[in-house]
């Protein structure tokens, strides 16, 4: 199943870039992570990455299976400088995608893809993510431009 949400960033794509770009911020902006500690090659295709989970809420919240605070692996899947960035969550057994785009001058669209089993789509679940993390990404770009 597919989750999806788009939305404009208030900061140039090479800024919201320079966040993204930083392995450390990705718990920043994605909400399904609470920590990361990426391999010795960073930001590149085939990179794993070990993240410590976020707690969850809704029907993920009540699963005796779901450890909060539990590591896991992300393989990274693509890197494309300034426009996309992609991974893998290994024991979710789900895609996420970042695309970014220019808006209007100095502003960014930014579109969040997930893809995974139906159990990761429910309404509490991992549905939710890509919007969240995009207004995440959006505080961040607001703080930044704010400074």
């Amino acid at each position: 199943m597919e989750a999806r949400a788009s939305r404009e960033l208030p900061s140039a794509r090479s800024d919201v870039w320079a966040l993204v770009a930083e392995p450390y911020h990705l718990p920043d902006w994605w909400p399904g992570y609470r920590g990361v500690r990426p391999d010795r090659r960073g930001l590149a295709a085939d990179a794993r990455w070990t993240v410590r989970r976020a707690p969850a809420a809704g029907f993920l919240a009540q699963a005796s299976w779901w450890r909060p605070d539990a590591e896991g692996l992300i393989v990274i899947t693509l890197v494309d400088p300034g426009l996309e960035l992609r991974w893998h969550d290994v024991q979710q057994n789900t895609d996420v995608s970042l695309a970014l785009a220019n808006a209007e001058e100095g502003r960014t669209r930014a579109t969040v893809t997930m893809n995974g089993p139906w159990w990761r789509m429910l309404p509490e679940g991992g549905r939710e993510l890509p919007a969240r993390s995009l207004q995440r990404l959006h505080d961040l770009c607001q703080t930044a431009a704010d400074l």
